[in-house]
């Protein structure tokens, strides 16, 4: 069984060919039951959450993945998310690849939502908000500018200090980086809206948005949790990952239902609809479209399965 440590993840992902293999996953399709949410109590701090998240392919391969998320462990030094991938042949069991999980996961994360915006942003799209400044943003960030012109970043966090940390080192002469503190103008001021937050309250209002721009959201995992007033719920055309998992833990969207600001009937697809033809994309520039991800347990396989084939490959 090889181990493929999170440094040799950067060397054997890149994100033009794991965008693809995304497309081609959605497209085809896998195995993939309902996956475990357990609730973690935390003496004296806010509760974890375990995830257990199985896929596979019949005469391909499988896989299940840990994931542990800890909103506190940002004072520890540590990253909200935590993970393992263990791939194995699923004609027999074998076991191939103990993958780092964490950095799996940002990377098909990613990957997912610059997926997702080849189909819903406009294709001329050169500016974008990122809010939040944890791990997972530079992932987005490069994902968003692989499919799109992107030019110009601004960059969002409550912990300012962050937000001026990750864009001195986000800054390239392609991709100008600032941080902001005016969260509203920025939403007005961009093509592309990527949110990755733990929050619980709403950060993106709908009456900041103009007309045309495309929302990213992916911080928020819980039924409880939202990155998006219902107005901007209402406003939105709503694209998911899964359906299945939009409903029934896309805070975003369950808590703009249960106001009612939309309703089911408002999800216009998810992402094997829109890769597999069944579903159009973006239809006129002037549209506010929004991905709500929640994650997906085929999005861990494919990205597993291109690192443990391209790792092979290298004979490493």
């Amino acid at each position: 069984m090889q181990i493929i440590t999170a440094d040799a993840l950067a060397d054997l992902l890149d994100f033009p060919a794991l965008i693809e293999a995304l497309r081609e996953m959605f497209r085809t399709g896998c195995e993939s039951p309902t996956r475990h949410h357990h609730t973690v109590d935390v003496p004296g701090g806010a509760s974890g959450t375990l995830l257990l998240m199985p896929a596979w392919q019949a005469d391909g391969m499988m896989g299940v993945k840990t994931v542990t998320i800890f909103g506190d462990n940002a004072q520890k030094g540590l990253p909200s998310v935590l993970g393992q991938y263990y791939l194995m042949d699923a004609t027999s069991g074998e076991p191939l690849a103990l993958i780092e999980g964490t950095v799996l996961t940002r990377w098909r994360t990613a990957a997912a939502s610059a997926l997702a915006s080849d189909f819903l942003s406009r294709r001329n799209s050169e500016r974008l908000l990122m809010v939040g400044a944890g791990s997972l943003a530079p992932h987005l960030i490069r994902a968003h500018a692989t499919v799109r012109p992107i030019r110009e970043v601004r960059l969002w966090s409550r912990t300012k200090a962050r937000a001026e940390a990750l864009a001195a080192k986000l800054e390239a002469p392609s991709l100008t980086v600032t941080p902001t503190d005016d969260l509203a103008a920025s939403a007005a001021w961009a093509d592309i809206i990527s949110c990755a937050t733990l929050s619980e309250a709403p950060l993106i209002h709908g009456d900041w948005l103009n007309a045309g721009v495309h929302l990213d959201l992916v911080g928020a995992f819980r039924a409880d949790m939202r990155e998006t007033d219902d107005n901007a719920m209402a406003r939105a055309r709503i694209f998911v990952d899964t359906r299945g998992g939009a409903l029934s833990d896309a805070g975003d969207i369950l808590l703009a239902i249960k106001a009612g600001a939309i309703s089911e009937a408002d999800i216009q697809a998810d992402l094997h609809a829109l890769t597999s033809g069944a579903a159009k994309g973006r239809g006129e520039d002037t549209e506010i479209t929004l991905f709500k991800s929640v994650g997906a347990a085929l999005e861990d396989l494919a990205a597993a399965k291109l690192a443990y084939e391209r790792h092979e490959r290298r004979g490493s």
